[in-house]
C-alpha cells in the first residue's frame, strides 16, 4: 500500500500537536506523582543524586532506633544509680544507729537486729541492680552497649561501658555482715561498723562518678539524636529539591498546554481545508 502524502501545512501542524500530547503527557505525569524526575531519562545526574541522598537518609534514619534505645539503656542504669545511693544512705542510718547504741547497756539482740537490717538493705542492692537493665542491656550488671551513629556501621561509635553495681563490688564496696561483728559495746564492734559507715561513703561516692559518666554519655546520645535526625531531614530535602516537582508550575503548564492543543486541532482543521476543496470539485 502507498503511503499517503501529506500537505506540508498538516504535517507541520500535526507534529506540533504531537509535541504538545507528549508535553501533555509529562505534565500529567508530574502532577500525579509530584516529581519532576521520575527516572533517570529524565534528568540522569538529579536522579542518581538525589537517590543517593535519599539513601543515605534512610541507612541514617535507621540508625535512630539504635540511639534511642541507648538513651534508654543510659536513662535506666542512670535511675538505678540514683535509688541505689538512697539505699545506701538508709544503710548508713542504719549503722550510725547501731554504733549509737555503744553508748549505752545494749544486748547483742539489739546490735544483731540492726545487722539484718544491714543486710537486708544490702540484699535490696543488689536485686535493684539486677533489675536496672533495659531491652537485654544492663550497664550495672557490667554490660556494654555499642550505639552506632553514622550510615557505615564502625564509623561512627559510642561504647557505653557498664560496672558492677552489686554490693562487695569495686564500686560499691560496702557489703552484707554478720551479726557478730556488731555485737557489744566495746572497740571491736564500733571498730567494725565504722569501717562499714566509711565504705558506705566511699560508694556513694563512686556512685556519683558513675552518675556524672552516664549524664556525660546521655548528652552526648541526646546530641547525637537531634543531629541524625536533622542531618536525615537535610538529605530528604535535598533529595527533593532535586526531583519534585513544582505543583503550581505544572498546573499552569497544563493549563497552557490544553489551549495549545485547542489551537492545533483548529490549525490542523484549517490546514486540511484545500484538500477538502479538491474534494468537492470530485463530488
Amino acid at each position: 500500500m502507498a503511503d499517503i502524502s501529506l500537505t506540508a501545512g498538516i504535517r507541520s501542524n500535526l507534529l506540533a500537536l504531537q509535541s504538545t500530547s507528549d508535553l501533555l503527557n509529562q505534565t500529567q505525569a508530574r502532577l500525579g506523582s509530584g516529581k519532576k524526575v521520575n527516572s533517570p531519562i529524565d534528568n540522569p545526574s538529579a536522579y542518581f543524586t538525589a537517590q543517593a541522598l535519599s539513601n543515605r537518609a534512610g541507612d541514617l534514619t535507621a540508625r535512630l532506633d539504635g540511639i534511642a534505645k541507648g538513651i534508654n539503656t543510659v536513662k535506666a542504669a542512670n535511675a538505678g544509680v540514683s535509688s541505689l545511693t538512697d539505699l545506701l544512705k538508709q544503710a548508713k542510718g542504719v549503722a550510725q544507729d547501731a554504733r549509737a547504741l555503744s553508748t549505752a547497756t545494749t544486748s547483742n539482740a539489739d546490735r544483731s537486729a540492726a545487722a539484718v537490717k544491714y543486710n537486708t538493705l544490702m540484699t535490696q542492692i543488689d536485686q535493684l541492680a539486677k533489675d536496672s537493665g533495659y531491652d537485654g542491656v544492663n550497664l550495672l550488671k557490667s554490660d556494654s552497649l555499642t550505639v552506632q551513629f553514622a550510615e557505615k556501621a564502625g564509623s561512627s561509635t559510642l561504647v557505653l561501658a557498664g560496672f558492677a553495681g552489686t554490693s562487695g563490688g569495686a564500686v560499691i564496696t560496702a557489703g552484707t555482715q554478720t551479726a557478730a561483728n556488731w555485737h557489744g559495746a566495746g572497740a571491736a564492734g564500733n571498730s567494725a561498723i565504722d569501717v562499714e559507715i566509711s565504705k558506705i561513703e566511699a560508694s556513694v561516692a563512686n556512685l556519683q562518678v558513675q552518675s556524672k559518666s552516664l549524664s556525660t554519655n546521655l548528652g552526648i546520645l541526646t546530641t547525637r539524636q537531634t543531629f541524625v535526625k536533622t542531618m536525615s531531614d537535610t538529605l530528604t530535602t535535598g533529595a527533593d529539591n532535586l526531583t519534585n516537582a513544582d505543583l503550581n508550575t505544572e498546573a499552569a503548564n497544563l493549563l497552557a498546554l490544553n489551549t495549545r492543543q485547542q489551537l492545533g486541532v483548529n490549525a490542523l482543521s484549517l490546514a486540511s481545508q484545500a484538500s477538502q476543496s479538491v474534494l468537492k470539485l470530485l463530488g
